[in-house]
């Protein structure tokens, strides 16, 4: 097994309490379908800054990361059709899945 970073990025934003709920309780039961390969279930992302290369500090992010997640699996392909039950999908958004190198 290999661990695999998933960065997740757009969707929609639960619009009431209510959906809120429904939006956490689908991850939830993505996490549980994931088992132990859920290594960890990450967070959402809020605040960024980016700093460039040539030291100056600007608001935002440079890309739109809104969370990540850990997780194991045999391989990237695994780990892509593990992704494919992501609730941000639901939501219009998207995932990229990231081999992490053992060093």
């Amino acid at each position: 097994m290999a661990k695999f970073v998933l960065t997740y990025t757009g969707g929609t934003a639960p619009q009431s309490p209510a959906e809120g709920e429904a939006v956490m309780a689908a991850w939830m039961a993505w996490f549980g379908e994931l088992g132990a390969s859920v290594i960890d279930g990450g967070n959402p992302f809020h605040d960024a800054k980016t700093v460039a290369a040539d030291g100056s500090v600007s608001d935002g992010g440079s890309s739109s990361l809104g969370g990540y997640s850990i997780i194991d699996a045999v391989d990237l392909a695994d780990a892509a059709n593990k992704a494919k039950g992501c609730p941000i999908l639901a939501a219009g958004g998207a995932v990229d899945v990231y081999t992490a190198m053992d060093m």
